[in-house]
């Protein structure tokens, strides 16, 4: 009787413990990329073999993710348990307590000395790791071979601005609804000043000099951002000042865009026949350079973190731990093929035959990031770190100032000296604001 009575207790313990378990729900904030809409459905089978806990999705535009991640972070509010964040993040969040430090945390199997060195120092500061990469990116030129043959044209081994301002008018054919080109006009740091500043760092300029003075009113400056709006204004295609990295990406994979200029991120989807018109006929060269190559091509990534104000860490940790790791690579290339899995961030994947076989961009993806350098992303010296994005908090205020006076630019409502000389005198004022300028 005593037995039963124990056997009894013991059964409802564990049914209490199993329906607290259960009861583990975990928020994640994440950006409306392809990729992360292909986590999402995936991690079912997360949730399969870690039945006590439930995912919930918030899948946000780049921008309104920021906003509310960054509002929740910093408020300390618990409303995620999972960010999705990059390198402008990652080690100012860390270095402010927002996000929980991960070494000492993770499986031993996990591997952190496979992730590829640049990406893993950009989401760690002063030695502490805050967040796991689950892609990572540099710029890539893509462009259209069957176009380039049919016109005569070569692209070369490293093309210069004045070879794709020369390409862009020769295959311009608005008739047809073909652009010469697609870039990025959206406003937003994320968005146009993300392309703009790789123009602006290969035509000779730096958003600060040493003094931490804006350059905007510099003749480099001047030049590079006159070139991208006569480029896009003349051979891009209608209504470019409303086009981020997504709508860009509709475009070319419709055979709209003759080049595009962005994220190597997208030449998985390109090359995928079930989602691009072009897969058969797409081309890979690195990103064009100015008068220098500094600062030509950015680094990004997307990673994954664990606020410090999450009710849920073990659970986060082991969805992140999940979705960055060897094994989710291999269950992306299992379901979607090997041109579809993340790329970026991890050296093995690298030295996967099937990989290499099946994505003709892989190896010029894995150069360009680890040829970007976000310690020298300029040819003058500055004071700063970050090629595209530049890791200082005030960064998403005055990136997202700058890149709404350039917008307006390119539709015309303002001259580009009236723009620069406005986002001078707009980053001058924050940054007295913040104390960096006196």
């Amino acid at each position: 009787m005593v037995l039963e009575k124990l056997i009894t207790a013991f059964t409802l313990i564990l049914l209490a413990g199993s329906q607290l378990c259960a009861q583990t729900t975990i928020t994640i904030a994440t950006v409306n990329n392809g990729d992360m809409i292909v986590m999402q459905r995936l991690a079912k089978q997360f949730e399969q073999q870690h039945p006590d806990i439930h995912l919930d999705w918030v899948i946000l535009e780049e921008k309104i993710l920021r906003e509310k991640t960054t509002t929740d972070a910093a408020a300390h509010g618990g409303q995620f348990d999972v960010v999705t964040i990059g390198p402008l993040e990652a080690p100012i969040w860390g270095r402010r307590g927002w996000l929980l430090p991960l070494e000492g945390k993770l499986s031993p199997g996990y591997d952190l000395n496979d992730l590829l060195k640049p990406i893993r120092d950009g989401a760690s500061d002063s030695g502490h790791l805050y967040a796991l990469p689950f892609y990572a990116e540099s710029s890539l030129t893509y462009y259209r071979k069957d176009l380039f043959r049919r016109a005569g044209l070569t692209m070369p081994a490293q093309p210069t601005y004045e070879d794709i301002a020369r390409f862009a008018r020769t295959l311009n054919d608005p008739v047809h609804d073909l652009s010469g080109i697609c870039l990025r006009g959206k406003p937003g740091w994320g968005e146009n000043m993300a392309y703009i500043s790789t123009v602006a760092n290969t035509f000779g300029g730096r958003w600060f000099d040493e003094a931490w003075r804006p350059q905007f009113d510099s003749p480099e400056w001047h030049t590079a951002v006159s070139f991208y709006i006569n480029l896009l204004q003349k051979y891009g295609p209608p209504g470019s000042s409303s086009n981020g990295f997504n709508e860009s990406l509709t475009l070319f994979e419709n055979g709209r865009c003759a080049m595009w200029i962005d994220a190597t991120v997208a030449a998985g989807t390109l090359s995928d026949a079930r989602q691009s018109k072009v897969a058969s006929t797409v081309g890979f060269a690195p990103a064009p350079i100015g008068v220098t190559p500094h600062g030509s091509q950015w680094l990004w990534f997307w990673a994954l973190g664990v606020p410090s104000s999450s009710k849920h860490s073990e659970a986060a940790l082991k969805f992140i731990e999940w979705a960055t790791s060897k094994e989710y690579i291999q269950l992306v290339a299992q379901t979607n093929g090997w041109a579809a899995i993340p790329p970026g961030t991890r050296e093995s994947t690298y030295q996967l035959p099937q990989y290499l076989a099946s994505a003709p961009f892989a190896e010029l993806t894995y150069h360009s990031i680890m040829a970007a350098d976000p310690l020298h992303p300029t040819e003058k010296p500055v004071p700063y770190t970050g090629i595209q994005c530049i890791v200082i908090p005030s960064f998403p205020t005055i990136g997202n100032q700058v890149g709404q006076l350039i917008a307006a630019a390119l539709v015309g409502s303002m001259s580009v000296d009236e723009a620069l000389h406005k986002a001078q005198l707009a980053t001058e004022r924050v940054e007295r604001h913040t104390g960096l300028l006196h």
